[in-house]
């Protein structure tokens, strides 16, 4: 009955337009007032200062002034361009380099927006000079960049870590296979329409060795940069909020070496920063206030009874929630349809003796299918206003959103596939961190 009240409230309260984190706030504070006697006010206070407190979600703003950094900081144009030498020669082009970036990137920043924009920004005027099909272009740039949140290290896996009391390290280790197993499988979609459609990417020619192996050595600073933030971790020499700082320091390093460190710049990365994490953070300060009303009136309990009186298995029940998430991806965005969902499932999942971190990797899958689900993806509109600009900036005809929704299709067939190995084989998510820290 609950449950059902507090779903009829979300669904008025995003119909009529609400801010996420204001329904969720104001969804938890009335359950709250209606159907309990707690001391309202004073919970209220102590939730926020606990949430935005935690050691562990400092790293979501250092996370986001990482990836800033590293765009507004010019080392993103030149990571894009060293890459472009060694894949361009591969059936598919350019298209590949879109990947094999978001994936590098993914590994050295958390913010999938961060990435798609970057990008998109590097790479869409070399394709408007050279006759690539915009469709598979934008597709490939869009469904890149949620490479982001789950190759590590990953904002989203921060926060699912925080509502789940996973560990954060085991959540990054679990996400290394499957985020460059879905990096392979978008560059084998690639390649293999390329070998379909020969139109789609032209044939590039292939630079010298010189070229190549002079570019790998100017990347040496980024993966230095990778070991300060993933490194560290995994070898027990800093928590991901320390990892995290150590990479905004080394970010800032690299803009300062690449010449880019000024006022604008500094004004830029923090203005956009304080935007970014404030929203983030407000979202989950809401999403908590609804967890402990919800948990109060003994919702989640309640609904773990109702699942296990279906007699589901574990995996039927992942498999019903895969379809319930990708259904929901196409009108609610990835962070709200995680903060809202994961406090009640946690419980139900415990319950079923289901694997946090297994089921983890296939939730932030799911939240990147929703960055580009249409009509509502992210990662769809951050790329569509960019290509907008690029176009007018070269006095053509503005394309739409159609070509975007079209475009990321045969990526999302690919994430489909990957969350179905994983289902069917848990150690490609589990073996890593099993190795690493023990089971």
């Amino acid at each position: 009955m609950l449950l059902l009240v507090a779903a009829m409230l979300m669904t008025v309260c995003f119909a009529v337009g609400l801010h996420v984190a204001t329904a969720l706030g104001l969804i938890g504070v009335t359950m709250m007032h209606v159907f309990s006697d707690r001391p309202l006010l004073d919970m209220l206070g102590q939730i926020a200062w606990n949430t935005n407190s935690n050691f562990v979600l400092v790293a979501v703003p250092l996370f986001v002034m990482m990836g800033e950094v590293l765009l507004y900081g010019k080392i993103s144009a030149r990571l894009y361009e060293v890459l472009s030498h060694w894949l361009a020669p591969i059936r598919g082009g350019l298209l590949h380099s879109n990947i094999a970036f978001s994936a590098v990137f993914g590994a050295i920043s958390g913010s999938s927006a961060a990435s798609a924009a970057t990008v998109g920004a590097v790479s869409l005027p070399t394709f408007l000079a050279r006759g690539y099909s915009e469709r598979w272009v934008v597709g490939s740039l869009a469904a890149g960049g949620t490479l982001d949140i789950l190759i590590p290290p990953s904002i989203s896996m921060v926060i699912y870590g925080v509502l789940a009391e996973e560990s954060i390290g085991r959540l990054y280790l679990a996400g290394f296979i499957p985020g460059f197993l879905l990096s392979g499988v978008f560059m084998l979609i690639i390649y293999l329409a390329a070998r379909i459609w020969p139109g789609i990417a032209p044939r590039e020619a292939a630079p010298s060795w010189g070229v190549r192996l002079l570019g790998l050595l100017s990347l040496f600073p980024v993966f230095i940069l990778m070991f300060l933030v993933l490194g560290t971790i995994y070898l027990g020499v800093a928590t991901p909020t320390e990892a995290a700082a150590f990479g905004v320091v080394g970010a800032f390093a690299l803009a300062a070496l690449n010449g880019q460190i000024n006022k604008q710049m500094l004004q830029d990365v923090l203005l956009t920063t304080v935007r970014t994490s404030s929203m983030i953070m407000l979202i989950v300060t809401s999403a908590f206030l609804l967890s402990f009303a919800l948990s109060i009136l003994g919702i989640p309990a309640q609904m773990a009874a109702w699942i296990s009186s279906l007699q589901l298995t574990p995996v039927t029940f992942v498999i019903i929630l895969v379809v319930f998430y990708l259904i929901l991806g196409t009108f609610m965005e990835a962070l709200s349809m995680m903060v809202t969902t994961v406090p009640i499932l946690v419980p139900v999942l415990r319950s079923m003796g289901i694997d946090l971190v297994w089921f983890g990797i296939i939730m932030v899958i799911l939240l990147e299918a929703a960055l580009v689900s249409p009509p509502e993806g992210l990662n769809l509109y951050v790329i569509h206003g960019i290509r907008k600009s690029v176009q007018e900036e070269a006095g053509l005809q503005a394309g739409t959103m159609v070509d975007l929704w079209l475009g990321v299709l045969p990526f999302m067939i690919g994430m489909a596939l990957v969350i179905a190995l994983i289902i069917e084989f848990p150690q490609i998510a589990l073996w890593l961190p099993d190795l690493v820290k023990g089971k």
